[in-house]
């Protein structure tokens, strides 16, 4: 009888385990084409003006800059703050935001956080930090889609959207991340390289001008987020255990705040003006993904694929990762075809932190050199996280969207996309800084030789590893 029950269990695991298997995968196996409604609707000129906008800009490089910009906009917020992240995870950077939203939020200013369920369930549950913030009248913190082990296609639909909207006056937008690895320099030694775009209304608190402004496209996108079904307000309802311990969370991000506020009292002040500080641009236009949790149109490759595909003279592509379809190489080749210079600059594989993605770039190398492109890999001490574009010296978009797989057909993803000559000489400079770490790759896979960028080779063991992962990730690379 034990044997049979035994049996019973075991052929029932194998068989949750495949449904597990097959529920996460087979949903995203096939890749979709942009559909008929989005391309008629599609505006190319809607990108361009040639007035100047309400809106100005800058690029947020550093990461310092841009952790001391978050605390700073955290404290213009005068009725609301919008955070929408994919990962929130504590430490110093963390709790420098938390300590300051908990601030504006005692203050009366109403704030909501969105994170992605998957990576909010994996480092924010159990914390009493994030019950600290979620308890708080003012402060509502929502998951969007919450794995279910019952429903495996869950897993895999990610919001990888990262912004932060302060009332009609501010948005930061970018690709970093709300944790240590991506904000401040707190642990020098394990930091990634990324960049935000700030926008700042200079019409704000003027209703009439409320529609020029970028900030009305983001905070459209973000509601519809909020509202949908696929996000749960969590961290508002504490255990019983966990209540007796958001006293001493509370008074811990309260002192915390007072070590901020003594340490950093230039980011702690209202008032601040950002007009000297950013530069005039003539339009920003938010571009993002399908927001459902299956498998998506690749609504913002099909919008950035066209916009380089018709550039004068040069794009210029800034990715941490390149994992191409098909249709994405297709792409590729019809920009470079019609283009007079393509250039891309990702991570070298021995610099990259994407294992996944470097494994398949190992293995496809080739075929993305094949597409015309001119390839450039980065060598720097610290991985590069940023994710932009230039069209020739007008256009920068900037955003979440790896030029991958999963940012193409699985993932959320916002861009600003800015026409403006002078923020794309920021930008432009910004990647200067990061080319000058990089080697040209030639078509033969070799490295063009400069004497000042040394070739960090990929260590013997990785190099061993990735022989055998480069084919193994084919099957769901789809997923990378």
């Amino acid at each position: 009888m034990k044997r049979r029950i035994f049996v019973i269990l075991k052929w029932a695991l194998l068989l949750y385990l495949l449904y597990l298997a097959a529920g996460a995968l087979l949903p995203f196996v096939h890749t979709k084409k942009t559909g008929e409604e989005f391309k008629n609707n599609f505006e190319p000129a809607s990108f361009y003006s040639e007035t100047e906008s309400v809106d100005r800009a800058r690029v947020v490089e550093t990461s310092m800059d841009a952790l001391e910009s978050r605390v700073l906009m955290i404290h213009q917020a005068e009725k609301r703050i919008v955070l929408s992240t994919f990962d929130i995870r504590d430490g110093s950077s963390c709790r420098d935001i938390f300590s300051s939203l908990l601030e504006a939020a005692d203050r009366g200013v109403k704030v909501q956080i969105l994170v992605d369920g998957l990576y909010g369930t994996l480092h924010m549950q159990g914390n009493p930090i994030f019950y600290a913030a979620g308890t708080n009248p003012n402060i509502e913190i929502k998951f969007y889609n919450i794995p279910n082990p019952l429903k495996p296609w869950t897993i895999n639909g990610r919001m990888h959207d990262k912004y932060l909207l302060i009332d009609d006056k501010l948005l930061l937008l970018g690709g970093r991340n709300t944790f240590d690895y991506f904000l401040g320099e707190y642990n020098l030694r394990n930091l990634s390289y990324d960049r935000d775009v700030m926008i700042y209304n200079t019409k704000h608190g003027q209703e009439e001008a409320w529609s020029s402004s970028v900030l009305s496209e983001a905070y459209e996108y973000f509601e519809a987020m909020w509202q949908s079904g696929y996000c749960k307000t969590v961290f508002n309802a504490p255990s019983a255990s966990m209540k007796k311990k958001l006293p001493a969370a509370r008074a811990e991000l309260a002192e915390y705040y007072q070590t901020l506020k003594e340490a950093m009292p230039e980011l702690v002040l209202a008032g601040h003006d950002y007009g000297p500080e950013t530069v005039a641009i003539n339009k920003a236009t938010l571009i993002s993904n399908p927001t459902h949790i299956l498998a998506k149109e690749p609504w913002v490759w099909y919008q950035v694929q066209y916009l380089m595909a018709h550039a004068e003279k040069q794009a210029y592509i800034h990715t941490p990762y390149a994992v191409f379809s098909k249709d994405m190489y297709e792409g590729m080749k019809e920009i470079t075809d019609s283009v007079p210079e393509v250039t891309m600059l990702l991570n070298a594989t021995s610099v990259g932190d994407n294992f996944m993605a470097s494994s398949d770039y190992t293995r496809n190398r080739g075929k993305i050199l094949d597409t015309g492109v001119s390839l450039r890999e980065y060598f720097g001490d610290h991985s590069s996280h940023g994710k932009s574009i230039l069209v020739d010296d007008r256009l920068s978009i900037v955003g979440s969207y790896n030029l991958d797989m999963r940012s193409t057909y699985v993932d959320t993803e916002t861009m600003l996309v800015i026409d403006g000559e002078a923020l794309n000489r920021q930008l432009k400079a910004c990647i200067d800084d990061l080319e000058a770490d990089s080697l040209v790759v030639q078509a033969d896979g070799t490295y063009v030789p400069d004497p000042d960028v040394p070739v960090i080779p990929v260590p013997a063991k990785k190099k061993w590893i990735f022989a055998v992962t480069s084919r193994l990730f084919q099957l769901f690379r789809y997923l990378i």
